[in-house]
This record gives structure tokens, sequence and C-alpha cells, in this order.
């Protein structure tokens, strides 16, 4: 199973469109006042939805990896984006810096390389013990 897209709630849509044009993202569908669908670089989709209610306590948390993390920090800082973290080498094994949107969404901006599919901690294929 391949994932296909997340979709996130938002107050603003055009404030919201607005914010994730400056990460980068390609808007591919627009529906005045209720929905946008944004293609990122490798192919996968990510849409906003517009909600009445007040947004949940516990946003999600996406996450948005770029080889090049801390030039696009840097980039989006010059543009006003403010972050919650700057970029710093985690635990993990890769590198990240946090950030919101308007909605106060929680993103992360990372860079794992071979270490986001492949961690030294990898479940190995062969077991069967889950």
């Amino acid at each position: 199973m391949d994932l296909n897209q997340v979709t996130i709630p938002v107050s603003n849509l055009d404030q919201s469109i607005a914010f994730y044009k400056k990460l980068g993202l390609h808007l591919i569908v627009y529906s005045k006042d209720h929905y946008a669908r944004f293609e990122c670089p490798g192919g996968a989709t990510f849409s906003l939805s517009v909600v009445r209610q007040e947004i949940s306590d516990h946003p999600a948390k996406v996450y948005f990896e770029n080889e090049r993390m801390d030039e696009e920090v840097t980039r989006l800082k010059s543009e006003g984006v403010v972050f919650d973290s700057d970029p710093a080498d985690k635990g993990w094994a890769w590198r990240e810096a946090l950030l919101r949107d308007p909605d106060g969404n929680h993103l992360c901006i990372y860079w794992a390389g071979v270490n986001r599919r492949f961690p030294p901690w990898r479940i190995r294929d062969d077991t069967s013990e889950i």
C-alpha cells in the first residue's frame, strides 16, 4: 500500500495556500472556500480542508523531507516563516526543524537520507514476531 495523500484541517484556505506555496508545494486543485490539494516533488499529494469548528488541541504533525533542509529553513525564515526550533541533529538519525502552519498544525522539515526507511533499528523483514 502506498501513501496517496494527507489532508489537514484549516480555518482560512487562502492564507494556508499562501503558506504552503512558500514551502514549495505545487497547487493542483482549488475548490473555492473549502478545499485545496498540492503535489509534492516526489508525487504524493497534500490537501487542505476548511473546517468551521475549532481545530483540535492535538493537531496533526506532518513531515516534509528536504535534502537541503538547512538552506530551505534559511529561505523560509527570510520570507517571514517562524520556526519553533532551528535545524538540529536528532538521536533518531536525522536532522529536523519544527514549525507550525497558520492554524497551528505541527510541521517538521527534515532530512534523514537512507535512515528514513532503513534506520539501524529497523525491524528485519525476515522476522515474524510483531
